[in-house]
């Protein structure tokens, strides 16, 4: 991700408490909240290109990388670090993109497949075929009550989510354009999606497929980079390429229609009063009782962050710098980690929205560092 400080890999725990770093020498697992370096694993001889923890506990899923991997990045090597050595692999014939775990599933993705293992024994229960998926996209349910798994389908902007636990899968057109990003929350009811073009998220009820919002990040074309549901699921974090966090409300009175490309265009209803703060609408939007709908431009009917993070830096620095997010342990705040080694802690006002207040800032590549109150 970045190699001017040797990371290769940054991502959260399923419940954001913690996350985990893959360097050219090794890895190294933070706590988000107090900020601290819990774990650090130094190999003599490779990087690890994907560390994906199990929640807290000593099981970890590493993948090689880098120029020097210290495994074959074709194989999942699950690694128990109490007894500092891996307890299991899984081979294939490609290089693997991404690896999911939850309890019960492991979860290994390549370009143009996903494999699902049961953990117990690693035995092989189910496998797609997807559309090129050069990005590993992929989220899995973290609940132990339910299951279920979101991924490409097999035509551009198509999505696929397996129902585990009911048998039957979901099938959902979600963008024009491919898919650039996608995550599930914590039970897997909804489903938040962004394509490449990354100016709309569509959310879904993922067991009917049915769109629930439409939510406007701006009218400048950006990669989106993460998305991430609050526990609640009232709340969804969306990072980008041009450095910001923009935090949406998913409250229900916010919901309105979407407009895909197989649908036809809906009036937007108007949201009801709520202790939460809805997102705010485009102040074009009393056009939508003037103009026909065939006319009205689609950022007029989406809803808009509440409130937004800036991270530091100009554009070149953003657009060179992959930045992920989530909700931290305390109502109203955000996680955010760069790949230049920046570590954010940040507020949101609910009510008022607006700009969100920087509570916390480290630099998680430097273990010596210490949090620091700005």
């Amino acid at each position: 991700m970045a190699a001017s400080t040797g990371l290769l890999y940054v991502g959260f725990n399923q419940d954001h408490g913690c996350f985990a770093c893959g360097t050219d020498s090794g890895f190294r697992i933070y706590n988000c909240d107090p900020f601290k370096q819990t774990f650090r694993r130094d190999f003599l001889n490779g990087g690890i290109g994907i560390v994906e923890m199990l929640f807290r506990c000593n099981i970890l899923a590493l993948v090689g990388g880098g120029n020097n991997p210290r495994y074959p990045p074709n194989k999942v090597m699950i690694w128990d670090d109490h007894q500092n050595r891996c307890i299991g692999e899984l081979s294939f014939r490609s290089e693997v993109k991404a690896v999911k775990l939850r309890r019960d599933r492991v979860v290994v993705v390549l370009e143009y497949k996903v494999y699902v293992y049961n953990f117990a024994d690693l035995r092989m229960l189910h496998h797609f075929e997807t559309i090129s998926n050069p990005k590993g996209l992929c989220s899995l349910s973290p609940s132990s009550s339910t299951c279920v798994l979101a991924c490409p389908g097999l035509q551009k902007g198509h999505l696929r989510v397996e129902l585990f636990d009911i048998r039957r899968p979901t099938l959902i057109a979600a963008h024009e354009s491919a898919l650039s990003c996608l995550a599930l929350n914590l039970d897997g009811t909804r489903l938040a999606t962004a394509s490449e073009r990354g100016t709309l998220i569509r959310v879904w009820d993922s067991h009917s497929g049915a769109p629930l919002h439409e939510l406007r990040r701006g009218a400048e074309a950006a990669e989106i980079q993460s998305l991430a549901f609050d526990f609640e699921a009232l709340w969804l974090a969306v990072s980008s390429d041009h450095g910001t966090v923009h935090v949406f409300s998913l409250n229900p009175s916010s919901t309105v229609p979407v407009i895909t490309g197989r649908s036809d265009p809906a009036s937007v209803s108007k949201a009801a009063d709520s202790e939460v703060a809805a997102n705010t609408k485009s102040s074009l939007s009393f056009l939508s009782g003037v103009l026909p709908q065939s006319l009205m431009p689609k950022y007029i009917s989406s809803q808009w962050s509440v409130a937004q993070f800036h991270t530091p830096g100009h554009p070149a620095v953003h657009s060179a710098t992959r930045t992920i997010c989530a909700f931290g342990s305390e109502r109203n705040t955000l996680i955010v980690i760069s790949s230049d080694g920046s570590f954010f802690k940040c507020s949101f006002d609910p009510q008022r929205g607006g700009e969100c207040r920087r509570e916390s800032f480290a630099r998680y590549l430097q273990a010596d560092d210490e949090e620091r109150d700005l």
